[in-house]
Formats: C-alpha cells, sequence, structure tokens
C-alpha cells in the first residue's frame, strides 16, 4: 500500500510578477526490488533449512547431515566453539514472516534454523555480551520486514505552479531501502524540512 503526504512549504513566489507559487510532496511507496540484508556485514550468522524457501545466509551447513534440530546446534557448536545460538521460527500461510520466538499455530509454522554469532568474534569485535541477543534479534527483525515486504522508499516532488494555474511536477530527492515504513517516512519528512529552510 503506498502512502502519500502532501507537505506545502509556504506559498512562496519565486517570480512575483508572474505570480509563480511552490509547494512540495513527499511520497512514500513500498520497495518492491529491495536487497536482502543478509547481504551486509552482519554479526549474526543465519542457517535455515526449508525445502521451498532459500533463507538465511549462505554457508557450509547441509541439511543432509543433521537428523534434527538438536544435532545441528551441536554440529554449529562443535565447529563454531562457544557460541550465543537462538532458534529461529517460520510462520507460512499468505506469506512468510519469521521470528525467534515460535509462532502458535501448529500446522504453519515450525523451525527453520538457528541464528548464532561465536565468542570468539564477540570479543575480537569488543561487543558487549549482554547486548549480543538483542542484537540478534534485531538482524532477525530487519530480515523479517525484507521477508514480508516492509522496505519503503520516499520521493520528493517540487511543484510549482504558473500564472496560468497550471501545475508542474518535478522530482527532487528520492532513496529507497529502508526497513519500515515509519523510518522511511520520518527520513522523508527531514529531507522537507531541509528544503523549507533552503527557499525561506
Amino acid at each position: 500500500m503506498n502512502y502519500i503526504c502532501v507537505y506545502d512549504i509556504k506559498e512562496l513566489p519565486l517570480y512575483p510578477k508572474l505570480n509563480i507559487m511552490k509547494k512540495f510532496e513527499l511520497e512514500v511507496v513500498q520497495d518492491t526490488n529491495p536487497y536482502s540484508p543478509r547481504e551486509d556485514d552482519n554479526l549474526g550468522t543465519m542457517i535455515c533449512f526449508h525445502k521451498r524457501y532459500e533463507l538465511g545466509d549462505k554457508t557450509d551447513y547441509r541439511t543432509e547431515d543433521y537428523d534434527s534440530w538438536e544435532e545441528l546446534k551441536e554440529g554449529i557448536i562443535k565447529n563454531e566453539g562457544e557460541v550465543v545460538i537462538l532458534p529461529l521460527y517460520l510462520y507460512d500461510h499468505s506469506g512468510i514472516t519469521i521470528s525467534t520466538s515460535s509462532f502458535d499455530c501448529r500446522w504453519d509454522s515450525g523451525q527453520v534454523g538457528f541464528i548464532f554469532v561465536s565468542k570468539y568474534k564477540i570479543k575480537k569485535e569488543g561487543i558487549d555480551e549482554t547486548k549480543v541477543e538483542e542484537y540478534l534479534k534485531g538482524e532477525v527483525l530487519t530480515y523479517d520486514q525484507y521477508l514480508t515486504g516492509d522496505v519503503w522508499g520516499y520521493n520528493v516532488y517540487e511543484i510549482t505552479t504558473c500564472d496560468l494555474g497550471h501545475e508542474h511536477k518535478e522530482l527532487v530527492e528520492s532513496c529507497y531501502g529502508y526497513y519500515g515504513h515509519d523510518e522511511c517516512e520520518n527520513m522523508g519528512q527531514s529531507i522537507l524540512e531541509h528544503l523549507e529552510k533552503e527557499v525561506v
């Protein structure tokens, strides 16, 4: 669903003798071609096994090497050493959503993998270990926004009205790839405020 907010910066005459006025329009739209946040430099590694979907990160772990989630967890600890590890659950019904907490539906949901980070990496990067789980949950939330289509972009248009009463619309600012509608709208609004200062 697209969200359009029209923001008028005062009726400023660009050319007083011609009575040409200006305003700006902010348009927040869904990003229909976002890149996966798992392509970023993440703290955690996300291992997911699913028959129909390619999820998480590309790793050397293979579903055929393990008979259960517990066996996979033991394999991760064996290979990576001490880790902070959280389970991943998927709900698959008219779209997919992922979480570190289980879903109530036994038919359309279940465990799909793990997200983890080694304590060696935590120490090497100087991260507060008490906040690691929070960081991992944040990565999963961002990935869930990607999977559910909660990724947005904004367009800012300059609209001028000439002395004949005709509106002329021109794109002046645009940026996409914001996770969460509110974050995108707030950024778009800050651009409008900046344009207001330039005009005044």
